[in-house]
């Protein structure tokens, strides 16, 4: 009788959480098989119409503008997650400039441009380097694995290239990769948010993980689709012999999905688990408990990497009256007084920079500089220990405080018109004028209709941002109870299967 009611229980409490689940589990693995290849689907995207007000351009919010780059008179260029588009009336009206780039918004994503004092245009974007020839974007090749450009620099007539690994300086025959020595501070480990990154992803151990992964997000989905099965078919059959219809086929369907069902869910119920354990400590509230926690790189694993500054590189600047380079990473900002013929040294006053990286840096005088990112704006005098709120010309005073690592004002783009007035793009909020309230130009219908990738649209879905439609500020705690609820399902599954056999 004890082990009737034992296996009502499982039965019972493995069935009910996972028809509740199963479309949010369809949803996280088909939008994270997408996700690993964000290059392969780079070239599709989703009309914003189809999805709600939260998801649109206004006002240039969303970072849709990084910057722009003033060129003779009037005219500049605007770029950012919108591309890049031409102004001839000082930041008034827009002609599109993306002509050369792939198809895909994606393709079309500009983290930084620079025009030389040669008077070549560069542009770095989240796939590559390209340079405009005749109104044309062409790509140009790097030695090096990882094409993510953050950042250029123009130093004694050479240009710089950041990718989020490596410094490249353009030479006559290509590029070379600059020696960026480990600091002092290094310490040969990595953040736990990292390595549960990429374990989550699979990309620690290299492109067979990737598959891996991928592997377990059609598990996920044959689970789901089996379960459904499971559930609906034993009512199906019973209907269909009353009519006196012949059922043996639907039968060994039935008992063939079943058999796969509990195959695949015990042979690889400790991967399952830890795709989905993994999965929880990447978005707030789990992730505030690791972010900056540190452990030793998995030996053998793509993490376990030689160059010290593995995807930790996000902006670089030089000071020519200090002559020195200012170089922001994702655990600190450093200088080089020697142009990296020694260690970068960290400085001692740091400003508030998000974990998801700085923005903006900008040098505004003589050891001066503008940073920004989500968790605000600030003046920076690192020699003096000064940091001061940019919007509210307040010293900053640092709070310890547990909660979302974004600010009141999450900060995606900043710049400068030929007026000199300074145009600030909160994430939120979109453009606002510092300097006076002129304002900034409305955002043209034909630059808002833009597209959102198909990989964004994954990642909304993916971390559960889409859902706060449907549990409004609550959404932040979807990701850890979906989490608990889905490891209840394997593991009860996997009892009940046990238990059974």
């Amino acid at each position: 009788m004890a082990a009737k009611k034992s296996l009502a229980f499982l039965k019972k409490y493995h069935k009910w959480p996972s028809l509740v689940l199963t479309l949010f589990i369809i949803f996280f693995s088909i939008s994270g098989i997408i996700m690993n290849h964000r290059a392969l689907f780079s070239s599709i995207d989703v009309n914003r119409n189809y999805l709600g007000s939260e998801y649109q351009y206004k006002n240039w919010n969303k970072a849709a503008v990084k910057s722009a780059i003033n060129l003779k008179g009037d005219t500049a260029l605007i770029y950012g997650n919108i591309g890049v588009w031409k102004t001839t009336d000082n930041f008034q009206t827009y002609n599109e400039f993306n002509r050369g780039f792939p198809e895909g918004i994606d393709n079309r994503k500009v983290e930084k441009m620079i025009c030389t004092s040669s008077g070549k245009i560069y542009a770095g974007t989240l796939f590559g380097l390209y340079y405009l020839e005749n109104q044309e974007w062409k790509k140009l090749e790097l030695p090096v694995e990882e094409h993510r450009i953050v950042d250029l620099m123009e130093l004694d007539s050479s240009l710089y290239v950041l990718s989020r690994s490596n410094l490249l300086k353009k030479t006559k025959s290509g590029f070379q990769i600059v020696d960026v020595k480990a600091s002092a501070d290094y310490d040969g480990k990595t953040s736990v948010f990292k390595t549960l990154w990429e374990i989550h992803s699979g990309e620690a151990f290299g492109l067979i993980g990737k598959l891996f992964v991928d592997f377990l997000g059609f598990v996920f989905l044959f689970l789901s689709f089996s379960g459904l099965v499971y559930f609906l078919f034993p009512k199906w059959i019973k209907k269909l012999r009353k009519k006196g219809a012949n059922t043996k086929g639907k039968i060994q369907f039935l008992k063939f999905n079943l058999k796969w069902h509990n195959r695949f869910g015990s042979w690889l119920i400790v991967f399952l688990i830890i795709s989905t354990l993994s999965g929880m400590f990447l978005r707030p509230p789990l992730l505030i408990a690791i972010a900056s926690n540190r452990v030793t790189k998995i030996p053998f694993t793509h993490l376990d990497h030689s160059n010290p500054w593995y995807d930790q590189f996000r902006r670089i600047l030089f000071d020519e009256e200090l002559d020195r380079i200012v170089l922001a990473t994702n655990e600190g900002i450093y200088y080089s007084d020697d142009f990296f013929k020694s260690a970068p040294k960290k400085y001692t006053a740091q400003p508030p920079v998000s974990v998801m990286g700085v923005n903006v840096l900008e040098k505004i005088g003589k050891g001066q500089y503008l940073i920004a990112s989500f968790s605000g704006i600030f003046y920076w005098m690192p020699e003096q220990n000064l940091v001061f709120d940019y919007i509210t010309r307040k010293p900053h005073i640092a709070v310890k405080r547990m909660g979302p690592p974004i600010a009141a004002h999450p900060i995606a783009g900043y710049l400068k018109d030929v007026k000199g007035n300074e145009i600030l793009f909160d994430y939120n909020l979109g453009a606002g004028n510092l300097t006076d309230n002129s304002g900034f130009a409305q955002m043209p219908p034909k630059i808002q209709e833009s597209e959102m990738s198909l990989w964004n649209l994954c990642l909304e879905i993916h971390t559960g941002r889409i859902y706060q439609y449907i549990f409004g500020r609550f959404y932040i705690l979807f990701i850890p109870l979906a989490g608990l609820s889905i490891l209840w399902i394997l593991i009860v599954g996997y009892l009940l299967y046990r238990k059974q056999k």
